[in-house]
């Protein structure tokens, strides 16, 4: 599917994928068409690693259930080296040969269906589509006892199910798949459809329907067609279900990426539990898979491997072989991009490929003049993505030897917000100049340290990226607000949109909550346009009700300032997509501010001033970049003053605080 979608040109991404269409059209209206195209561009320009079935061997564990020189298969991505949590690996058998065990994460999917169609020995069971899946299914269906009958279009694979102990039916040859089930059920119609097929048609489902005895059960576990017939259902109480994944943990955070398991008293099978079972299968031999390897290629002939794909040609399961190194081998950890050495001053380091990054802050620290020297993340692909798409000199998996290059004297830290206070403190002990998208971090233990290493070194700089305040719509609403002797009613409005629950942003110990994740940006535009420091804050989130799962993002902050001013911030997630984003206003000595989206402002009552609109939103980032850049190969006053940054980051914190305990 992803292969086909990348060869796809944007007409055709686009009818694939019709639901982001929808969200496409309404980030126009709200934030422009250039605005909009820059972020489409930016995420289809971005690759993604392929594959989640490997096999190899353990060079590193942080884990107490995996030791160096393990065996390992994982549900990691194709590459030589893969980073995988704990419960998303299993311990291979010796009885079990590295291109067998390749399979698993793939039989696991099977095995998840059949665990929840229930199958009891002696049952006979229907498996709709033949290829790796269903023929994997196949074989644990028989190993559990059930007569099977295999459907499929394909005389070769219908072959290889026969050889694997099923009864086979090939509709495409005009044998009655009907009339064929009702035989091999003795007439009481099937206990259970399993649908392994990938198709648009709701035929399968419709015929899973038919063949089923009374209350028999239908498990989908591929793609198919979900038109479905009320009276075929109806009539027999039949039970569907759509099966997710490789079983229970799928999508759970805490499962997958924190590495807490489920306890086997309440939750006997589980991701890993299912890898593991199947492993056992193929030690035992009841699961055999050396008939499903269709083509075997060596890494370098990757390309061939995913042309054959979408190719047409016959092929089931198709083998990537790596190069098998020496023990004793370091890993790559940096890898050269450009030829040519970078020296001065502004010599740049970035910890973060992500999105944001590389759709925003490296092409803003480009434009300003920036030595692009080394660029990180953890996995090292998007590192070399933009490492060569902005001129990078290398791209790294980790930070240290990037602290540690003399040549490097400033690092932009752009990684997810729990990294952020580890590596501001790491870099400015490293004697490098910090930029940090917000947050700056995300305790009040973390702000003291910082504030304490940074003030001992008063000439490095440290810049938090509240990059609104450099927005040109905002310089012009401070040019007009400093002359007014009078205190400003701030209110800010922020439409944020809902995330899910389950969010990483929304965890307050990995993201910290979008509080502080997102909404310090306006306490900052708030501390910028009055200009005076915050005497008082005051948090409220909405009610408690039991269809709002969180209420930390739905969320008014009013903050009292020494002049007299007060602005209200209200961040809510609780709107609708094709309302503004963000307002601004500023009512003060009888004169009001009225700032849409960052593409209109507009006053009332300002000699001179009526109206200012750019073609295209513009949140100041460039000019962020641009004036921090200045400040390092400059010197002189930071463009954000630090004790702003310090306030604004430990008013947020108390913010998020204030609304958690609440």
């Amino acid at each position: 599917m992803l292969v086909e979608f990348g060869k796809g040109n944007l007409i055709q991404k686009a009818r694939s994928q019709p639901d982001k269409v929808k969200m496409v059209l309404e980030k126009m209206r709200t934030d422009g068409v250039a605005a909009t195209l820059d972020a489409v561009q930016s995420k289809l320009d971005q690759p993604l690693a392929l594959g989640y079935c490997n096999v190899g061997q353990a060079i590193e564990s942080c884990s107490d259930g995996f030791d160096i020189g393990d065996r390992v298969v994982s549900n990691g991505k194709h590459a030589e080296i893969v980073a995988v949590p704990q419960n998303l690996c299993a311990r291979i058998p010796d009885a079990v040969s590295d291109e067998a065990a390749s399979f698993t994460v793939l039989a696991a999917i099977g095995l998840q269906g059949i665990r929840l169609v229930q199958p009891t020995l002696g049952e006979c069971v229907v498996v709709t589509g033949l290829g790796l899946i269903g023929l994997m299914t196949v074989q644990m269906l028989r190993a559990q006892g059930c007569r099977v009958l295999g459907v499929d279009f394909d005389p070769r694979r219908l072959e290889l199910a026969k050889n694997l102990g099923a009864e086979v039916v090939n509709p495409g040859v005009g044998e009655d798949l009907l009339a064929r089930a009702v035989a091999f059920s003795r007439g009481r119609g099937v206990d259970a459809v399993l649908i392994t097929a990938a198709t648009k048609s709701n035929e399968p489902v419709s015929q899973a329907a038919r063949m089923c005895r009374k209350r028999g059960r239908i498990v989908l576990v591929g793609v198919v067609g979900l038109g479905l017939n009320r009276d075929e259902f109806y009539e027999k109480e039949l039970t569907f279900q759509v099966s997710c994944s490789y079983g229970p943990g799928r999508y759970d955070p805490s499962y997958e990426e924190g590495g807490q398991d489920y306890p086997i008293g309440f939750v006997r099978w589980t991701e890993q539990r299912n890898f593991e079972a199947v492993l056992d299968l193929m030690a035992s031999g009841a699961l055999n898979v050396d008939q499903l390897i269709s083509h075997r290629f060596l890494i370098e002939e990757g390309e061939m491997a995913m042309t054959l794909l979408t190719s047409g040609e016959p092929s089931l399961g198709i083998l990537l072989k790596y190069p098998t190194a020496a023990s004793s081998e370091p890993v790559a950890r940096r890898v050269r991009l450009q030829s040519t050495p970078i020296a001065g001053q502004g010599v740049v380091a970035f910890f973060g490929a992500g999105n944001y990054a590389g759709r925003v802050l490296i092409p803003a620290f480009k434009a300003a003049g920036a030595k692009l020297h080394t660029v990180v993340s953890g996995g090292g692909v998007s590192a070399v993505h933009f490492g060569r798409k902005f001129g990078f000199e290398e791209a790294a998996t980790e930070i240290d030897p990037v602290l540690q290059d003399s040549d490097i004297d400033t690092v932009v830290i752009a990684t997810r917000h729990d990294a952020h206070a580890s590596q501001v403190l790491a870099s400015l002990q490293s004697g490098k100049h910090v930029f940090c998208e917000k947050p700056l971090c995300l305790t009040h233990d973390q702000l003291t340290q910082i504030e304490t290493e940074v003030g001992a070194r008063p000439e490095q700089q440290l810049m938090v990226g509240f990059n609104r305040r450099f927005a040109p719509h905002v310089a012009k609403m401070k040019s007009l607000l400093d002359p007014i002797g009078e205190p400003k009613s701030i209110v800010i409005t922020i439409n944020a949109g809902e995330i899910p629950p389950d969010h990483w942003t929304q965890d307050p110990a990995v993201g910290g909550g979008r509080i502080i994740g997102e909404a310090c940006h306006f306490i900052d535009l708030a501390r910028h346009l009055v200009g005076y420091p915050s005497t008082s804050l005051h948090a409220a989130a909405i009610g408690r009700h039991p269809a709002i799962a969180v209420r930390s993002d739905k969320v008014s902050l009013t903050l009292e300032f020494e002049d007299g001013s007060v602005a209200t911030i209200h961040y809510l997630a609780n709107g609708h997509k094709s309302f503004p984003k963000e307002r601004v206003e500023v009512f003060t000595a009888g004169r009001v501010l009225q700032l849409d989206n960052f593409l209109k402002l507009r006053g009332w009552g300002w000699p001179g001033f009526s109206r200012m609109r750019l073609w295209q939103q513009d949140k100041g980032q460039a000019a962020c970049a641009r004036q921090f850049l200045r400040a390092v190969t400059e010197g002189g006053g930071s463009a954000i003053p630090l004790a702003e940054v310090i306030e604004v980051s430990r008013i947020t914190i108390d913010a998020a605080e204030a609304v958690q305990s609440g």
